[in-house]
């Protein structure tokens, strides 16, 4: 059935208005090119995107020296935290240590420029990193020795950089509330067990053990090849423990001492420093005395002082097709890493992040980072967290630590040369662990939504026997497929009304334990699934044949046609045809599935009912119908699905009424749009009967709340109040709120019974 449009509003409606109020409103509809014009941007609204653009502009000129003092210590205590996970974290990206440290470079020297987090540290991060590694370990497998593990880290980088870089200027940060939470709670649980499983073989010096492959065939094949263990993991565990029990000891202090709970932190989080300081030296010491040139254990090795891999980028036209693929899911963990973190510490210290502009602040490092060597980067929570402990005080805290960063990669490079790559394993996996989502965590999502949880034991085992990349996209594939099939199937409420009133106890309880502090109002709550309230409270119908529909749920084309069968069974249902009473309808005249509209003795031969008083009562006792409100509270917009339902159902309904007409009330309806696809369609309107046979009720701003001029009515009108309407006069079918839709239909309902 195609959609009808109305003609419009009958005249006679403004001419009433006008015989009332001296000033009546008229509401102008929205237009395609309102909306276009509101889209170009002003002269205003131009300078105002350019100065976000650099928000040290905002804060530089008020820089001072108590901030100086603030950001420099923070800074130099991260420099110290980040320099080992940077190495480390390299690792996990098939790459040299150096680049992990060119990176967090990269990410502290420009963070400042554009983020708007004090807090926020960008550097190499363990999911970042392992996803970087799991493309170079694809790429080198499809097409051997044809690219270098570094010319494939930084074309990532690069083309992360410029997509995040386009997110950022077109400031679309708010698509980042498009990925859902369980995906990521999953893939990174699942990436936490990747990452240790890959390096644990590591830790305990297992050789042969090839990490490319799926994580249960890793921890398999690890497993088996525990017998084979070598000195280095002594050297692992042993780092392993120390960092547990500095944690642990930290933590303690901490609360035992609360008011040196800032230094304890600081000390906890120096532990990684300290480990790779003191294995470090172990390294030294047995290397030095020891006569075999094959070392006792693995060490990092050689790294190159300076910055001997800067210089300007070139990206091969084949290997970004090799992974432009993998794209998606390395900027979705790049996006939600990072705003998470950032929205983290700005809720704690009372601050407001702005997502787009970290996103841009994200890939310009990304960008930069390629230019001396670096790789994908993104916000630390373990660096992030030593920064906001040690005491930032605005973003430019993290440009010391790239000072930091310097210093080790001219001064420092020949002591790095004795670290153990199994206290770098056990780096990574202290780090990591935390990352896996604990037992009490999953049983609050079990609680919350146990289909969630579903999505998440999916994603988790995807990703563990098959690919991390294939665990994201199937979990928001899940979850968004359960929106929809929520969205699809979600319902409305038929409302009743009861009486209540807002009371509080008395002071003295016992002369009268209640205050009454509100008159006595009419509360709408469903009919059903009387859930959430007292079910012993007695619901009624506000008038009998006014039937009151609250949707739940937006209203559109995915749930419109379970929402209308709802609706038209319910009044087909509790209320009766005109046809009923009618004695000239034979069953002849009938559909063959219509048993809504034959005489009630009709109804009990066709149905078996036999003549019980009980069961004529029953069908006799139905009243017509005469009134549909719908709540349109949750309804933000409409689509052509969903109007066309709405007419099938006003046909269906006035064919149910037979020559009595049904009034349509609307209540929140507050988008103009909304209002205006309604009134296109005839809805809102009175038609030219009810405007004769009905009173027109108007919702009236009285004269204190009229912001310009007075409501001046003539003597010899009739006054209804001193004021002006709110709402379009000539569309009295729409309300402001519930209670005056259900009012208006409830006396408009009395009226049509009285005239029979």
């Amino acid at each position: 059935m195609a959609t009808h449009l109305s003609p419009g509003p009958p005249p006679e409606l403004e001419i009433r208005a006008r015989q009332l109020f001296e000033h009546v409103y008229i509401e102008e509809d929205p237009t395609i090119k309102e909306e276009l014009i509101a889209l170009v941007p002003s002269s205003r609204s131009i300078r105002h995107y350019f100065q976000n653009l650099f928000p040290f502009v905002d804060w530089l000129p008020r820089y001072n020296i108590h901030w100086l003092l603030g950001d420099a210590l923070a800074g130099l205590t991260v420099g110290l935290v980040v320099v080992p996970q940077a190495m480390a974290y390299a690792i996990l990206a098939r790459l040299s240590p150096e680049h992990g440290l060119y990176t967090s470079f990269s990410g502290a020297a420009i963070y400042w420029m554009f983020g708007t987090s004090k807090d926020i540290v960008i550097g190499t991060t363990a999911i970042g990193s392992l996803l970087v590694g799991s493309i170079v370990t694809r790429i080198e497998e499809h097409r051997p020795k044809e690219f270098d593990p570094a010319e494939i880290a930084t074309t990532v980088s690069l083309l992360a950089g410029f997509i995040l870089l386009f997110i950022g200027f077109a400031r679309l940060g708010w698509i980042v509330d498009f990925i859902p939470y369980i995906s990521i709670s999953a893939f990174i649980t699942a990436a936490a067990i990747t990452i240790i499983s890959t390096q644990f073989s590591v830790l305990m010096g297992i050789k042969n053990i090839n990490t490319r492959e799926a994580p249960y065939l890793v921890i398999l094949n690890t497993i088996k090849g525990l017998p084979d263990a070598r000195l280095d993991a002594a050297i692992g565990l042993s780092s392993l423990v120390l960092l547990v029990i500095t944690r642990e000891c930290c933590g303690r202090m901490e609360k035992r001492y609360a008011a040196h709970a800032r230094l304890w932190g600081i000390i906890s989080s120096m532990r990684f420093a300290i480990t790779i300081i003191l294995f470090t030296l172990v390294g030294w010491l047995v290397s030095r005395s020891r006569e075999d040139p094959e070392p006792a254990f693995r060490l990092v090795g050689k790294i190159e002082s300076g910055f001997r891999k800067a210089g300007v980028p070139s990206i091969n036209s084949d290997l970004a097709c090799l992974i432009v693929g993998d794209l998606p899911a390395m900027i979705i963990i790049l996006v939600i890493e990072h705003i998470a973190i950032a929205k983290s510490f700005g809720k704690q210290f009372g601050y407001r992040i702005v997502p787009s502009q970290e996103i841009l602040a994200q890939g310009a490092a990304n960008v930069l980072g390629p230019f001396v060597g670096g790789y994908v980067c993104t916000g630390s929570f373990g660096a992030s967290a030593v920064l906001s402990k040690a005491g930032s005080r605005t973003p430019f805290s993290v440009f010391f630590s790239a000072v930091i960063l310097i210093i080790v990669l001219y001064a420092l490079t020949g002591l790095l040369y004795y670290i153990p790559m199994a206290s770098l394993a056990a780096l990574i996996i202290h780090a990591t662990i935390n990352l896996i989502s604990s037992p009490p965590t999953l049983y609050k999502y079990w609680r919350s939504s146990p289909l969630e949880l579903v999505t998440w034991v999916t994603g988790l085992a995807i990703a563990i026997f098959d690919s991390l990349e294939m665990s994201i996209y199937i979990t928001i594939g899940l979850t968004l497929a359960l929106l929809l099939i929520r969205i699809s199937r979600g319902s409305g409420s038929f409302l009743g009304q009861a009486r209540a009133q807002t009371v509080t106890s008395a002071a003295d309880s016992r002369s009268s334990p209640c205050i009454p502090v509100s008159d006595v109002k009419n509360v709408f709550l469903p009919l059903t699934n009387r859930h959430g309230f007292q079910p012993t409270i007695h619901i009624a119908s506000p008038y009998p044949g006014v039937v009151v529909y609250r949707f739940r749920h937006p209203f559109n084309y995915l749930n419109q046609a379970q929402q209308i069968d709802r609706i038209t069974e319910h009044i087909l249902a509790h209320t009766s045809s005109a046809k009923e009473e009618g004695p000239d309808v034979k069953p002849s005249d009938l559909l063959w599935v219509d048993r809504g509209t034959a005489p009630i003795s009709e109804k009990r031969r066709l149905w078996g009912m036999g003549t019980e008083p009980a069961i004529e009562d029953s069908l006799a006792s139905k009243p017509l119908l005469r009134s549909l409100v719908l709540d349109f509270s949750a309804v933000s917009s409409l689509d052509i699905t969903s109007l066309q339902g709405l007419q099938d159902l006003r046909h269906i309904l006035d064919r149910h009424a037979g020559s009595h007409v049904v009034g349509w009330y609307f209540s929140n309806v507050q988008s103009r749009w909304t209002r205006r696809t309604l009134a296109l369609a005839g809805f809102g309107i009175p038609s030219a009967s009810e405007i004769n046979a009905l009173k027109q009720l108007y919702t009236v701003a009285r004269q204190a709340e009229v912001a310009t001029g007075s409501a001046h009515v003539d003597d010899g009108l009739q006054q209804v109040l001193e004021g002006q309407p709110l709402f379009d006069v000539t569309r009295s079918r729409f309300h402001a709120d519930l209670e005056t839709a259900v009012h208006v239909a409830v006396m408009d309902a009395k009226l049509k019974d009285q005239e029979g």
